[in-house]
């Protein structure tokens, strides 16, 4: 794990799931999936989408590089994984079935995360991928 993810994680877990930093006022969770090869829990901050009680939303855009994320592929092999999120005071970990969201779908979830989040337009742009993967997560 970079140093960069280890402080986000850390500052997460201090604060009840609210880190600050570049993070500040931005939705985050600890992603918390089986590591396709090593089959070892691997933890990884990422900002999501979610409106009221539905689904959380998460976008493999590695900063708009070449491509996918390892935790992407990790989630492929193992969609069974569990999230840890937060409302400041405290901090649930909750068990979720990870879905690949196709076509429309994937470009409307994606274009509203842009809307909110303007650097996730900017990876779009960056990425010579053929688009950006968003993944589905559902309480079980």
């Amino acid at each position: 794990m970079n140093d960069f993810n280890k402080q986000v994680i850390e500052d997460f877990n201090a604060n009840g799931g609210k880190p600050g930093g570049y993070f500040a006022n931005a939705p985050v969770l600890l992603l918390h999936a089986l590591g396709a090869k090593s089959g070892q829990e691997r933890t990884q901050p990422l900002m999501y989408l979610r409106d009221g009680e539905g689904p959380w939303y998460i976008f493999a855009s590695f900063a708009g590089g070449p491509k996918n994320p390892d935790w992407f592929h990790n989630l492929l092999a193992n969609p069974d994984a569990a999230i840890s999120v937060g409302d400041g005071t405290t901090i649930e970990r909750v068990p979720v079935k990870a879905r690949v969201l196709e076509d429309g779908e994937r470009a409307t979830t994606y274009a509203e995360m842009a809307s909110r989040f303007p650097q996730f337009a900017e990876y779009e742009k960056k990425t010579t991928r053929d688009s950006i993967p968003v993944i589905e997560l559902t309480r079980q």
